[in-house]
């Protein structure tokens, strides 16, 4: 926070070499999806050095009261003392499969006895959008075999191979879902998850650009709340 003051101050008396690093959390579909659009008209000048973060969207405020990122995208509502919290909308998610998986799994449907041996995708330990959607759709709670990968193309990819059946967002799902490559398990189902926007009220004309921007292209994507 004082380095984002000290370089905005740099740049008021004039020192062009002053750039600010601007560290931000996001989970990683949204990273996959709208951030890029989001970021890069700011930073396509370099006036700007961005990190991004990348953890589950329930986990990453917690870099943001460690002082570790000047933002995060996060499912959480938990307000943080000296921040602001601005809602984004909600990423909605589709369970998908290719048609073969399917078939040779889920003959009679997607019920509370198939997913007991069905192998599913998970993202990583902390992914409890399959167990929440299992629990909704089957009323199934109890453990069942899954995959885990920590990429998002990474994920699609092996969806696509038919390796596991799993949560996709709909941006990146449309496309397959027209094409037929992969199919919806539970027509009419889905998961919202509301994001928000939590960032330090610090006001630079970097990070009041950066958030705005964010704030604008979220909304655009995702579904309003």
């Amino acid at each position: 926070q004082v380095r984002l003051l000290e370089s905005a101050l740099d740049k008021r008396h004039g020192d062009t070499e002053a750039r600010p690093e601007i560290a931000i959390a996001v989970n990683a579909d949204s990273a996959a999806t709208w951030l890029q659009e989001a970021v890069t008209p700011l930073m396509r000048n370099g006036d700007c050095m961005l990190q991004i973060r990348l953890d589950d969207q329930d986990h990453t405020l917690s870099m943001l009261r460690e002082g570790r990122v000047f933002g995060c995208v996060t499912s959480e509502t938990a307000q943080v003392a000296g921040t602001t919290a601005t809602a984004l909308g909600a990423m909605r998610y589709l369970c998908v499969a290719t048609p073969a998986f399917a078939a040779s799994w889920f003959p009679d449907g997607m019920n509370a006895q198939t997913v007991r041996h069905a192998p599913a995708m998970n993202f990583d330990r902390k992914d409890m959008l399959q167990t929440r959607f299992i629990a909704q759709h089957t009323g199934y709670t109890g453990r069942y075999p899954h995959h885990a990968l920590s990429s998002s193309d990474g994920y699609v990819r092996l969806i696509e191979a038919g390796l596991g059946y799993g949560m996709l967002p709909i941006p990146q799902c449309e496309r397959q879902l027209k094409e037929g490559t992969l199919i919806d398990l539970a027509p009419g189902e889905w998961l919202d998850v509301p994001l928000m926007w939590h960032m330090w009220d610090i006001q630079t004309p970097f990070t009041r650009a950066l958030s705005d921007k964010l704030i604008a292209t979220a909304r655009k994507w995702l579904i309003s709340a």
